[in-house]
Order: structure tokens, then C-alpha cells, then sequence
């Protein structure tokens, strides 16, 4: 009878609510000791922002990823422990520059980032157009063609298309400053709603 009491004490403590400050000293401390023993390849956080919620994602190297809302955030942290490393943890600390930097972009208090960027999910062709898409300054627009021809290769507008759909780093690697060579906005990753946002926000500044 005194197992069967022991058992349900254990139980009525295991199943007991544990408080959010409890939750999140918890989680600050598992933070800490995997950082402090070298286990987080991919810290992550989510911040808010005029065009929704955005992941921020980094590895040791810098900052490599920028997801939107529609992207499913959960699926794209998969992808990450996917290509990069099943080490990834929550971890807002390790973003606050690329956080503060985002939100100052926001705010109309920075036209340009400052970032360490990672741009190992992108390889080739499209990690060259990434490359070159920063130099395309606030508050301008290029077209694919325009583009294509930055990156010394006339031929490739469709690739450039692709190359800019598939940017791992939005916001901070400006391809919504891309657009078709009769104006029109062409895709976005994070839907047209967001490009246009951007577009209308740095017109303004």
C-alpha cells in the first residue's frame, strides 16, 4: 500500500504545473551550459515587426536565416538541424545585434545592416547574387535583368529569379528591392504584401 501511496505522490509531483519564471530560469540555464560547452550550432529567437513575426537564426559564423511567418517557422528550424546542425536551441542573446539591427531598419534609423552573415545555405550562383544583392542601396530598385548583369552574367534573368525567391536572409539581404523590368514586384518569399511594406518603407525615409 506504501509503494502504491509513494507512486501517486510521485506522480501528483510530476504532473504539477510548474510557474513560467520557474520555466524560464530553466531554460536561461540550459542555455548557458550548452553555450558554455560548445552544443548550440544554431541559435534561434522570433522577434515582431511591421511585416510579422520574424525567426532569426545564427550560427558561429553570423546570421543565416531570416524567416517569415508563412514559412512556418517550425519547418524552417527543421531545415536548419537538416543542412546545418540538430543542435539548435532558443537562444535570444546570441541574436540581439542582428534584433537591435532589425528593428532599427524598422524605425527608419538604419539603411544599412552590420550583420556577420552565414550564407551557407545557398550555393553557387544563388550564393553569388546574395552577395551582390547589398549593394543595391536603401531605397532603390533593380531589375532581374539589372541584376543579372551586376553579377556578369547578362543571360541569367531567370536565374537571379530563383536565386532571389530563395534567399535564406531576407530583410537584412535586400531582394525585395529586385523587381521586374516593367516595375512590377515580381515574387517574394515573404508575399507581396511584405515586399511592398519594405519597398514603401524605405521610399519614405
Amino acid at each position: 500500500m506504501s509503494d502504491i501511496r509513494r507512486d501517486d505522490d510521485t506522480l501528483s509531483v510530476l504532473s504539477a504545473p510548474i510557474d513560467p519564471d520557474t520555466l524560464a530560469r530553466l531554460h536561461a540555464r540550459l542555455v548557458r551550459d550548452a553555450e558554455a560547452n560548445g552544443l548550440v550550432d544554431v541559435a534561434y529567437t522570433t522577434i515582431d515587426s511591421p511585416v510579422g513575426k520574424l525567426l532569426l537564426a545564427a550560427t558561429p559564423k553570423g546570421l543565416v536565416r531570416v524567416a517569415y511567418a508563412n514559412e512556418d517557422h517550425d519547418r524552417v528550424l527543421e531545415t536548419l538541424a537538416q543542412k546545418i546542425s540538430p543542435r539548435v536551441l532558443r537562444a535570444p542573446r546570441r541574436l540581439d545585434d542582428a534584433a537591435r539591427e532589425i528593428n532599427e531598419y524598422f524605425d527608419r534609423r538604419r539603411k544599412a545592416f552590420d550583420l556577420p552573415l552565414d550564407l551557407s545555405l545557398s550555393q553557387g550562383f544563388r550564393q553569388l547574387v546574395q552577395r551582390h544583392l547589398p549593394e543595391i542601396g536603401y531605397g532603390q530598385t533593380r531589375s532581374y535583368r539589372q541584376v543579372a548583369e551586376l553579377v556578369g552574367n547578362p543571360k541569367a534573368v531567370r536565374a537571379v529569379g530563383t536565386a532571389c525567391a530563395t534567399n535564406p536572409l531576407p530583410v537584412v539581404v535586400p531582394c525585395h528591392r529586385v523587381l521586374r523590368a516593367d516595375g512590377a514586384l515580381g515574387g517574394y518569399i515573404g508575399g507581396l504584401e511584405a515586399k511592398t511594406t519594405l519597398l514603401n518603407l524605405e521610399a519614405a525615409a
